[in-house]
């Protein structure tokens, strides 16, 4: 009869042997944790904003330090050269969106004017689709252009949105100058502040939590610096491209698909929709929806075979559905401090439950499990076996016996 064997058994880890105190201890630590960066929320932003860019720079430093700069020298090349990338977005790139998104708005009407004339009759004769009232033409120009007029822009709404108090103003200036001056903290004690950390977890947990910390930053460090990258890198493709092809709304457009690329095919879509539309409108030819086709599948390719493998890899482990529900639920719980803090905690979540199933493998009652498969399957085989002997015997009647 078959021997049924157990599989074997990992080591234990520290995690297995903590008792049952000290993980309801854990969890009680990690809910005051949560419980105080819900209360602390509203004054959280610059420094959720600042142990960000600390962290995304904080590579950079550490190559510069390998190569024989001090410390404090890598940390001021790395945040000069992040403020002034900052500083030449906001001063290139605002302006032109606001231009291109104001131009839209007055262009409005010719577009609507366009689907009613040309689209809705090809939707109705060929798919059978009524939008009959679909587009209210007075309704959305006026909306459109009362709610832009009122913000007069995005500075002027911004200003305005901080302007209702006194000491609003102050907050929100207080809050925008503290920014720079914590990630220069972040950036030059990140090392640190990771080394101080360390310090504090228990030793028993030392190891696995050493091993968990390396993993989630493999995990979010590969999002958010190479998707970043990846993001960007579309962006300038689309609206390079757009602007040769000579689309009126190329920044718009570009810039849109690019910072949506994050979810597979669907900023690809969307740029490429809207650039159709345009396309369309502007030019009413084939040649411009071709050169814009063109555009995208150049954004496409360079993506799939370039800058996703060189920038990105296949290390991230993060779905585009987790990504989005992250940020989603992180908005919701915390407001923007949430939105900033949802990825980083989804990376480690995952990690987690990484590690929980790595766990739940090598246990005793996912070894019960397949023990009991595998009687349910060798119970089958003296059946069979029976029954094999016994259509031996009788095949072995039916033979005369050997020669003695």
């Amino acid at each position: 009869m078959t021997e049924i064997t157990a599989p074997p058994q990992p080591e234990p880890t520290p995690a297995q042997g903590m008792s049952d105190r000290t993980k309801l201890q854990l969890l009680l630590l990690i809910g005051i944790i949560g419980l105080f960066v819900y209360l602390l929320a509203p004054i959280l932003t610059p420094f959720a904003v600042a142990a960000l860019l600390g962290y995304l720079g904080d590579p950079l430093v550490d190559q510069l330090e390998r190569r024989g700069f001090s410390r404090t020298n890598s940390v001021v090349l790395v945040f000069v050269a992040m403020s002034l990338v900052i500083i030449l977005v906001l001063l290139l790139l605002i302006p032109v969106l606001e231009a291109q998104i104001s131009q839209l708005i007055r262009d409005l009407p010719r577009y609507i004017e366009w689907f009613r004339s040309r689209l809705e009759p090809f939707l109705a004769n060929n798919l059978g689709i009524e939008t009959e009232g679909l587009l209210d033409l007075s309704q959305i120009t006026g909306m459109l252009r009362e709610h832009w007029q009122a913000a007069g822009g995005f500075a002027a709404s911004a200003l305005a949105s901080v302007s209702k108090s006194g000491l609003a103003v102050v907050a929100w200036l207080v809050n925008l100058a503290l920014i720079p001056v914590l990630t220069f903290y972040f950036l030059r004690d990140w090392d640190g502040l990771v080394a101080r950390i360390s310090e504090v977890i228990p030793r028993t947990l030392a190891d696995t939590a050493t091993r968990l910390a390396y993993q989630s930053d493999q995990v979010l460090g590969g999002f958010l610096r190479g998707q970043l990258l990846v993001m960007a890198s579309l962006a300038t493709i689309y609206t390079v491209g757009l602007w040769l092809v000579g689309i009126d709304y190329a920044l718009l457009i570009g810039m849109g698909a690019g910072l949506v690329s994050f979810i597979p095919y669907l900023g690809t879509i969307s740029g490429l929709v809207a650039a159709v539309v345009a396309a369309l409108v502007q030019y009413h030819d084939v040649l411009h929806l071709v050169l814009v086709l063109i555009v995208f599948g150049i954004g496409q390719v360079a993506e799939g075979f370039v800058l996703t493998p060189k920038l990105v890899g296949d290390r991230i482990g993060l779905h585009p559905v987790v990504v989005i529900f992250a940020i989603m639920a992180g908005g919701q719980l915390f407001g923007f401090v949430g939105v900033l803090i949802g990825l980083p905690v989804a990376a480690i979540v995952m990690v987690i439950l990484r590690h929980l199933h790595e766990q739940y493998l090598g246990s005793e009652l996912y070894g019960l499990q397949a023990a009991s498969a595998g009687t349910v399957s060798v119970a089958a085989e003296p059946a069979e076996s029976a029954s094999g002997e016994s259509t031996g015997s009788t095949s072995a009647n039916d033979k005369s016996p050997p020669d003695s």
